[in-house]
């Protein structure tokens, strides 16, 4: 069981902020650009913290339209495109999250397993779906945590500036993150996981 992404986006030629100068001034090919680089990684936060796929496209969609629209307030020299973008989808994610768990308190039903496959694709499956459903016990905040350190590889600093949060604070986070994740592990019984996230 992996907690992180095998393949990284791509980042644009452009340095993001001349970029942005490109965007404000409706420059499609550079809107393009800044798609190809980041809507798979914004897709896959949203699908992880989220889990549905369309709801998921539909965050990433709306992150990138949201670029788009707020270009001519970019400021340079700030911490960049991919970052903005983290810090948008993820707001959507915790937006949502909210709006889930006050409008009703039943779980959501896991998803059946229709891919035929060999004991081992099971067996990965199953800790998959165990992992899936236990990221889902987590708060939303610590959730985001888990998500952008262990599957997207952010870098603290950064994750923490897509969750506004200070480096110490969101390092704080991280590590009670961590030990809920643990805990959630542990009660299913997949102890072997959970040195996957103790560093």
């Amino acid at each position: 069981m992996r907690f992180t992404s095998a393949v990284r986006d791509a980042a644009p030629a452009d340095n993001d902020d001349a970029l942005m100068t490109r965007i404000a001034g409706r420059d499609a090919v550079a809107f393009g650009r800044v798609v190809d680089a980041h809507a798979a990684m914004l897709h896959r936060i949203a699908y992880r913290m989220i889990g549905d796929a369309a709801e998921a496209e539909d965050i990433a969609q709306e992150a990138l339209l949201r670029l788009w629209a707020s270009a001519e307030r970019w400021r340079p020299g700030q911490a960049g495109i991919a970052a903005w973008l983290t810090r948008v989808a993820v707001n959507q994610c915790l937006d949502r999250l909210r709006r889930r768990r006050f409008a009703s308190d039943e779980e959501q039903p896991e998803r059946a397993d229709e891919a035929p496959g060999a004991d081992a694709q099971v067996e990965e499956e199953h800790l998959r779906r165990a992992a899936r459903a236990a990221l889902g016990d987590l708060s939303e905040r610590h959730r985001a945590a888990i998500v952008l350190t262990y599957y997207e590889e952010l870098p603290n600093s950064m994750a923490a500036e897509a969750l506004e949060l200070n480096l110490k604070a969101f390092e704080s986070l991280l590590l009670r993150a961590r030990g809920a994740m643990r805990a959630s592990l542990a009660a299913r019984g997949l102890t072997s996981l959970t040195g996957e996230i103790a560093s």
